[in-house]
């Protein structure tokens, strides 16, 4: 599945990784967030935290008419406010994915996978 894109000049296909990494680069970024998480973490039972190049398993990606919908599936840092961290993703998310692609996002949807403390 990929992202499409069409103007004046034909049509452009993104797949649903980069818009994965994109998204996922710019939560990494915010202040609280330890890191991503497996959107299957909690049937897992697992508390793995993905590295860069496995970002896509944390975002999931989908368009509807001209707009996104981003899934993200996160771990905190012990100690800050949730609400207040999953508020600053779902802005930093919005504006680096209309910047860079030029879509409107239509939802960021943060699931907080676990609280950890984070390493200093």
């Amino acid at each position: 599945m990929s992202v499409e894109l069409k103007n004046e000049f034909g049509s452009i296909d993104i797949s649903n990784d980069v818009v994965s990494q994109i998204a996922g680069g710019a939560a990494i970024e915010c202040y609280g967030i330890v890191g991503m998480a497996s959107k299957h973490q909690i049937r897992d039972g697992l508390t793995n935290i993905l590295q860069k190049e496995n970002f896509g398993k944390g975002v999931v990606v989908r368009q509807v008419d001209d707009q996104l919908h981003i899934d993200m599936y996160v771990i905190v840092s012990y100690g800050t406010k949730i609400s207040e961290v999953a508020y600053q993703v779902q802005s930093k998310v919005k504006y680096t994915l209309d910047k860079t692609l030029g879509m409107s996002v239509g939802s960021v949807n943060i699931y907080v996978q676990g609280v950890r403390v984070a390493n200093v």
